[in-house]
């Protein structure tokens, strides 16, 4: 998944992104790979060509604060990206940190499973842990013991429930990439990483544009098969003391025709679906 540079990956990756035009550039002539060349954006940093190819190629992995912000500037990265770049530049330990218990706390599940909205626990991984009823019957695919991403890009009926397929599934690679920050080499995330490249080619794509986004909140639309369309706001809540666990709660705006569908499946569901994954609790 990772060559070991993830410096010079994501330079190259957001260099590939940036028009000619989108930086007052003329762009004639033959470019053999999109986006700006090397010495293209070496120039517009102020930087000389060789140093920035130092940098894509890891012979070079500590740049300045200076050089940073010129080239966050030079690839039009936002905050969160230009974040990340920093980030990607800072030292830091061979020493893998130890990583902290993923067992949900008693009290969040007790929380979620109150909860008179759909609300779940998902992993940095997107796993879901833990899950009340109406998340479920929201969609199958909040169901504990699932993963969000695996269904997101290999299980047909995910994009017949998200009219926005595309678009949502862009935002969830970019927030992976935020949450993982500079942790690239964790196996499990390399295993996961690897199984949907080879079976997703969209998400075999975003992985490779490095995008990132940390957006806590957003709407999402739903086709429900028995409600029909919902367009719900999302909201994640970190759990504090925990490796990255988040509580996702999905609302609607009061007096809403979402809002009024929300009602009609809460009205419909059974007591008996799952509300937590048993192999993570």
């Amino acid at each position: 998944m990772s060559t070991g540079n993830a410096l010079g990956e994501f330079l190259r990756a957001r260099r590939e992104l940036v028009r000619p035009e989108d930086v007052g550039l003329r762009a004639g002539g033959i470019r053999r790979v999109p986006g700006l060349r090397r010495e293209e954006v070496a120039m517009l940093a102020g930087i000389s060509a060789d140093y920035y190819l130092r940098l894509e190629q890891g012979r070079d992995r500590t740049p300045s604060a200076q050089v940073l912000d010129s080239l966050a500037d030079v690839l039009h990265l936002d905050e969160d990206a230009a974040a990340h770049l920093r980030e990607l530049a800072r030292p830091r330990s061979r020493r893998r940190p130890r990583p902290r218990a993923e067992r949900v706390p008693a009290s969040i599940l007790q929380l979620v499973q109150t909860l008179t909205l759909p609300a779940f626990v998902q992993n940095k991984y997107m796993d879901v842990l833990a899950a009340n009823s109406l998340a479920v019957a929201l969609s199958p695919h909040l169901a504990p013991g699932t993963n969000r991403l695996r269904s997101l890009f290999t299980d047909p009926e995910a994009q017949r429930l998200h009219p926005d397929w595309e678009q949502g599934t862009a935002e969830v690679v970019a927030q992976l990439r935020a949450v993982i920050g500079v942790d690239t080499e964790d196996p499990r995330l390399a295993e996961l990483i690897g199984e949907l490249s080879l079976r997703s080619e969209r998400f075999r794509r975003l992985w490779a544009r490095h995008d990132i986004g940390r957006r806590r909140s957003a709407t999402t639309r739903l086709i429900h098969p028995q409600v029909g369309e919902l367009a719900l706001h999302r909201d994640k809540l970190a759990v504090t003391g925990t490796d990255n666990l988040v509580v996702v709660v999905y609302h609607a705006a009061p007096g809403s025709s979402s809002a009024e569908a929300l009602a009609l499946l809460g009205s419909l569901i059974t007591p008996e679906l799952p509300t937590v994954d048993p192999i993570h609790h």
